[in-house]
Parts: structure tokens; C-alpha cells; sequence
């Protein structure tokens, strides 16, 4: 359980314009999102709190679920704040913020010691990643724990 942060510029639009894009999108368009990624949101719930957070609650089916419904919303254009209010079921999160130059090599190197662990991260951040060279600036991406 905590608060994470998010580059509030980056991220996917759930919206068709750029105006539209600067706000912060409602609950139902969270909830479709992660509903179109597959993930299982079985037992949680999303909210967009009144101070413009996004807030995940409830209890997730897996860690790894959990973590990817955060990163899913959290990666969204708008938001700068998810706050996690499910339980742990396991190890905090490791979250990293994608830089400028970065590749899924290079932060498996940085974060596991071997820049071959790469499928390791892409894995991890499946179905939000389609590809471990589509990656941007600004995005989180869960890193694995042994």
C-alpha cells in the first residue's frame, strides 16, 4: 500500500484530442482500459479521488496483478498520483521511470545486473507493453524480484 508516482505528461490518452487529453479521465474509462489489457480486476475497484488522484482499493487476485492494474492507470496521460489501497500480497513493488536514451537492456542492467534479464522486464509489464523496443520516456515499468 502507498502513493506512486507518475510523469502526469506522459502516458497513454484515453481521449481523441489533445484538449480533451489534459484532463484527468473518468472512472469508466480507467476501468475500460484495464478491462481491454485483460487484466483481472476481479475484487478491486478504481476511483478518480476529488483531488485528482487515482485511487485502486480493494483486494487484487495476485501481487502481479495488483501491480499491473497500478502501472495500467498510472501510465494513463493526466495522472500524476495512483494511490495503492489494496493489501500486499507479497513484496512491495518495484516500480522504474523510463528515461530519455533507456531501453529494456539497458534497466535490466541498471536493476537485475544482467542487461539479458531484458524479457524478464518485458514480461513483467505485459499486456501494457506490446513490444520491449516500444517504450517512452516518462512510463513505469514494474521490475521483477527474485
Amino acid at each position: 500500500m502507498g502513493m506512486w508516482s507518475f510523469v502526469k505528461d506522459a502516458g497513454k490518452s484515453l481521449f481523441g484530442s489533445k484538449a480533451e487529453a489534459a484532463e484527468l479521465p473518468k472512472e469508466d474509462a480507467f476501468k475500460q482500459e484495464v478491462k481491454n489489457l485483460g487484466l483481472d480486476t476481479s475484487g478491486l475497484d478504481i476511483k478518480v479521488a476529488d483531488d485528482g488522484k487515482v485511487v485502486v482499493s480493494g483486494k487484487a487476485v495476485s501481487q502481479e496483478v495488483k501491480e499491473k492494474v497500478i502501472l495500467a492507470v498510472g501510465n494513463v496521460a493526466g495522472v500524476a498520483e495512483v494511490q495503492d489501497d489494496v493489501p500486499d500480497a507479497g513484496k512491495a513493488p518495484i516500480f522504474h521511470e523510463v528515461k530519455k536514451g533507456d531501453t529494456l537492456s539497458a534497466i535490466a542492467k541498471k536493476t537485475l545486473g544482467n542487461a539479458n534479464r531484458y524479457t524478464e522486464i518485458f514480461e513483467a509489464n505485459r499486456p501494457m507493453l506490446s513490444h520491449p523496443d516500444k517504450i517512452y520516456p516518462g512510463q513505469m515499468l514494474r521490475i521483477t524480484q527474485a
